[in-house]
């Protein structure tokens, strides 16, 4: 089933349009229409929302490298049709033997990327392989299969191995990313050699050339064939285990084999928190769960009855306003086990990616998956192929605090899958976006539960960032009364919605009502799409 963006130029900015596909059999909405595609194709062979899930995640992988892979981290909400609701936490840890005097400070400034900690001298933190924790996509992935997969492992890994060993295609947005992050990638020889030009430039023809320039990733694809051979427990406990811990000591990490042998993702009982009807399934901890469940405790004593229809500008200032108490409170946190500490940079580019599964019987998913940033630390492993992330970035380098960078200890995550009942309507919704995720993520639920949208209309309904700190950003096509109604509260600023820089994250979810599934995904990002299994 195709799709149409329709844009068109107004006095608030352009209208994009980017319609949600509907269907009796199985969706798939994600940052890439070929992955949604990967996961139909998956479920029309037999397999199941499960099944989809797992040949979705690998592929990412490979089409959105930058995003995320092997390397990385996430977490997902788990709704069978006819089970209980489940979190499952695969989140990046820090190695045992990472040292705190590997960060040392700046006498001033602020890290380059993310998150405005106090300068680490040459970024260590963020780039390079000291910036690599421990990755926990793939048991995530594995542990997920075992639970609730019927389709064989191995055969689920091909489309991503066929997509690899194509090569990703140089558009005018894979250059953009790569363009984006080319001093980074330089500083690495794997990376160069992977994705750049001369070790300058994105790999590209001329610019008014029609071309079939694509990355050579064979390499990577020799990597997942091995895991569909083999099994996931090798990239932890076997020859490829062994490979990149070499290849990262290498390069300067602490990282040891023992890093990768005891890591375990986690199944968790998901926080239920009930709001004008609606339970809201979130993850319980190291993640924006927690604060969700904060936002929507204050929420009802703002906003208890909110009516039905479009929003206006008394439900605007009290969602920034509830978004605003919320982040004070994680802000003030701490680290492991506790609310979360940092602030992102505003309008980063989007660095992290999200997908959604619901098949024909009712099984859904809602799983996030990231390196962090875009590129992660900036370092192949060129044994592997694979990117590694800089899940270090997440701690705070300054010792004494909550958050402190320290071994063995998790990394906290701004990730957001989110699963919501409110009568007959079932919603599985995430986003991308960094600390931008929990606002788009509550807006887009509560735009569907308390004012009753439909998954287009919330979609497409403008939206505003608030998330940590003292601007509001709103988008321009808001009417001149909400921009007035937030402006009289808050320092605030019209921004249009865009994908880079990314200005209010990019969600992409299904919804099941009455055996009818609906996909949705976020109008402004190029690649984004729902996909329909018939």
């Amino acid at each position: 089933m195709s799709y149409k963006v329709k844009q068109t130029n107004t006095a608030r900015g352009t209208i994009l349009r980017k319609p949600a596909v509907e269907s009796r059999g199985g969706v798939v909405s994600s940052q890439h229409r070929r992955a949604s595609e990967i996961g139909v194709e998956v479920m029309r062979a037999g397999g199941n929302a499960y099944d989809a899930a797992v040949a979705v995640s690998f592929a990412l992988g490979v089409l959105e490298p930058w995003m995320s892979g092997p390397f990385g981290g996430g977490g997902m909400m788990v709704a069978p049709a006819n089970g209980p609701v489940e979190a499952l936490y695969y989140g990046m840890k820090a190695p045992k033997r990472l040292d705190p005097a590997d960060y040392p400070l700046e006498a001033e400034g602020r890290a380059s990327d993310l998150f405005p900690w106090k300068a680490v001298v040459g970024d260590r933190n963020v780039y390079g392989a000291l910036a690599v924790a421990v990755p926990g996509t793939v048991a995530g992935i594995s542990a997920l299969h075992r639970r609730y997969g019927t389709m064989p492992w191995g055969e689920l890994l091909q489309p991503a191995i066929a997509a690899a060993r194509e090569g990703l295609l140089m558009d005018w947005y894979a250059m953009l990313m790569i363009a984006s992050r080319a001093e980074v990638l330089a500083s690495d020889s794997d990376a160069a050699a992977l994705f750049l030009d001369k070790g300058v430039y994105p790999r590209a023809a001329g610019w008014t050339a029609l071309s079939d320039q694509r990355l050579n990733m064979s390499r990577m694809a020799d990597t997942l064939a091995h895991i569909a051979a083999v099994g996931a427990d090798d990239f932890y406990r076997g020859d490829l285990a062994r490979s990149l811990i070499g290849d990262l000591q290498a390069k300067g990490s602490r990282m040891a084999l023992d890093d990768l042998e005891s890591y375990q993702p986690e199944w968790q009982k998901p926080l239920v928190v009930p709001h004008n009807g609606a339970a809201f399934h979130l993850t319980p901890r190291l993640t924006a769960g927690p604060t969700f469940a904060d936002l929507l405790g204050e929420l009802g004593q703002l906003r208890p009855k909110a009516p039905t229809g479009a929003p206006g500008a008394q439900d605007y200032v009290a969602w920034a306003r509830a978004l605003q108490g919320a982040y004070t409170r994680r802000l003030a946190g701490a680290g492991d086990d506790a609310p979360e500490a940092g602030q992102d940079a505003p309008n980063a580019p989007s660095c992290t990616t999200h997908f959604a599964v619901v098949d024909a019987d009712g099984n859904m998913l809602s799983m996030t998956q990231t390196l962090l940033s875009a590129f992660g630390s900036g370092v192949v492993s060129g044994s592997t192929g694979l990117l590694m992330n800089n899940g270090i970035m997440w701690f705070d380098p300054e010792q004494g605090n909550p958050n402190s960078v320290a071994p063995n200890k998790r990394c906290l995550m701004n990730i957001c899958p989110v699963y919501v009942e409110k009568g007959a309507r079932r919603i599985a919704l995430g986003a991308a976006g960094g600390r931008k995720i929990l606002p788009a993520v509550a807006q887009m639920t509560l735009l569907m539960t308390d004012h009753d949208l439909s998954p287009d209309e919330a979609m497409h309904a403008p939206r505003i960032d608030v998330s940590g700190g003292p601007m509001v950003q709103a988008d321009v096509a808001l009417s001149p009364e909400i921009h007035d109604a937030l402006g009289q509260e808050f320092d605030t600023i019209g921004v249009e919605r865009g994908f880079f820089p990314l200005a209010y994250a990019c969600p992409v979810g299904v919804v099941r009502e009455e055996g009818l599934n609906t996909g949705v995904s976020e109008i402004a990002m190029p690649w984004a799409a729902s996909v329909a299994a018939d």
